[in-house]
């Protein structure tokens, strides 16, 4: 008799078939205990709304629409660890518990949309103390509302911008102490994820590069000596900061300036994270450490440093900077340059970005049911 049973299947073939065939960008991640429906970040976006410290209404507003609006991971823009941390008098802190118990409700609120809340938190050095953007920026006198920054050298962020105080040892021990206490906070506001932020010309940069630390003593010189503050932070950081949970680390990749912190040191640095065993990402930015510094901008500029980071240390990373285009977003995914992608103006432009990249990419997700009567185009 013929047999008509189906000839079995090659197993490469099985394989190939049961590829999965989901856009890069929409495939789950994990980190430790926390899962992200995607791979789409809100990034850090200072909004210079606060009082006090406090978050509010508009916070609630701007960090809630873009978890509706589908991202994996919202986090709030920098956090501080102190009111002379502050870049400006309206941004957030969490040096308190009236600060503490106001983010509950917003944390809270991204985790029911589906997404994951992350909180960056950072100290503004000697970029602190200056008047909101659509205000100027310019550094505040004391009559103003302004107050002394410091940093690890006396040395200003530009002219016209007043020398910072030096940090003494004893300043120093007393800001990582303000980091286990930031990070304690963040766990008892609900808090799914911390980013330290050791980029764009803040303190913990300040420390990092050789053209603001000039230091002489265990916290300035050598290579080693420049990454310590960071190193006790992340220490400080974990010390209250759940095992299961993840922490991410931003850094500048390089201060775009002759002499100063390079791709090099940054590889060198994100080694070190790695070898600790306590950060889970780097998050890939550049810059901001002097206006003298000369920026190639360009759509994914900065792409290249996740890239060399994933490569070189075999830490996952995230890639950030002028990432427009779901095609663009997934291409870096899908050429393995970055682990996830981060959004910022993107995402102020269009909170429901995830949603219409999924449309662009043929991917299945589904949109928030007080809203699927938008999905028409």
């Amino acid at each position: 008799m013929p047999n008509n049973k189906p000839a079995k299947q090659p197993e490469a073939d099985r394989k190939v078939l049961q590829r999965d065939t989901t856009p890069h960008i929409f495939r789950p991640i994990n980190f430790r205990s926390v899962t992200a429906r995607n791979r789409i970040m809100v990034s850090p976006m200072c909004q210079y709304s606060a009082a006090d410290g406090v978050p509010n209404d508009w916070h609630l507003q701007h960090l809630g629409c873009r978890a509706v609006g589908g991202a994996g991971f919202v986090f709030t823009e920098v956090v501080h660890l102190e009111p002379r941390g502050r870049i400006t008098p309206n941004c957030l802190g969490l040096w308190n518990d009236e600060q503490r118990d106001a983010f509950k409700r917003i944390a809270r609120f991204i985790k029911e949309q589906g997404a994951v809340a992350g909180i960056q938190i950072g100290h503004a050095g000697r970029k602190g103390s200056t008047a909101q953007p659509w205000e100027g920026g310019k550094p505040l006198a004391a009559d103003k509302g302004g107050w002394t920054n410091i940093a690890p050298s006396p040395i200003p962020f530009a002219e016209g911008h007043p020398v910072p105080a030096e940090m003494d040892e004893k300043a120093i021990t007393q800001t990582i102490a303000m980091f286990a206490a930031i990070a304690r906070r963040a766990r008892e506001a609900g808090f799914d994820i911390i980013e330290i932020h050791a980029a764009h010309g803040y303190l913990v940069h300040e420390f990092l590069s050789p053209l603001s630390n000039r230091r002489t003593d265990r916290y300035g010189g050598s290579f080693d000596n420049r990454v310590r503050f960071l190193l006790e932070a992340v220490d400080a950081v974990r010390s209250e900061w759940p095992e299961e949970k993840p922490l991410f680390v931003r850094i500048s990749c390089t201060d775009w300036i002759e002499g100063g912190w390079d791709l090099d040191s940054a590889v060198k640095l994100a080694q070190l994270l790695k070898a600790g065993g306590k950060v889970d990402l780097i998050d890939s930015s550049s810059g901001g450490l002097s206006p003298l510094q000369k920026i190639p901008v360009h759509p994914g500029y900065q792409v290249p440093f996740a890239d060399a980071i994933r490569s070189k240390v075999g830490i996952p990373t995230g890639a950030v900077g002028l990432i427009h285009s779901a095609d663009q977003a997934e291409q870096i995914l899908a050429n393995g340059q970055a682990d996830i992608i981060i959004m910022a103006r993107a995402m102020l432009n269009d909170p429901y970005w995830p949603m219409h990249a999924a449309k662009a990419l043929r991917a299945k997700f589904p949109w928030a049911k007080q809203y699927e009567r938008g999905d028409i185009f």
